[in-house]
């Protein structure tokens, strides 16, 4: 059973810039799209990023083109999502999300997370003067 791990998370002010990585273990990312996908406090979640399983297609949420960049590395069976300029509006858990093979019709225009199968536990990001 595939399990996902987010990590990199933390406080940083704004401007700054994260970099969270999602590793899988008992299985391959090879066969997956990976998403990222973030609730902030008293918000509901929202799809932030997708990439196909061989990184021919990435997606993005309008809120954050131009400032995160999702990657793959599938031999390190690891997906990044690269964060710059953060602003508090980017306060949230951010997880790590799969679906088979490609961003899906809802994944891929960030309309929705019901096409991801399997989720990680999640990581803390805080943007914060």
């Amino acid at each position: 059973q595939l399990q996902l791990v987010e990590s990199g998370g933390g406080l940083v002010q704004p401007g700054g810039t994260l970099r969270l990585s999602c590793a899988a273990s008992g299985g391959t990312l090879e066969n997956y799209a990976i998403g990222w996908v973030r609730q902030g406090p008293g918000k509901e979640r929202e799809g932030v990023s997708c990439i196909d399983s061989h990184a021919a297609s990435t997606y993005y949420a309008d809120s954050v083109k131009g400032r995160f960049a999702t990657s793959r590395d599938n031999a390190a069976n690891t997906v990044y999502l690269q964060m710059d300029n953060l602003t508090p509006d980017d306060t949230a858990v951010y997880y790590c999300a799969a679906e088979f093979l490609v961003c899906g019709p809802t994944t891929a225009t960030m309309a929705g997370t019901d096409g991801y199968d399997i989720w990680g536990q999640g990581t803390q990001v805080t943007v914060s003067s």
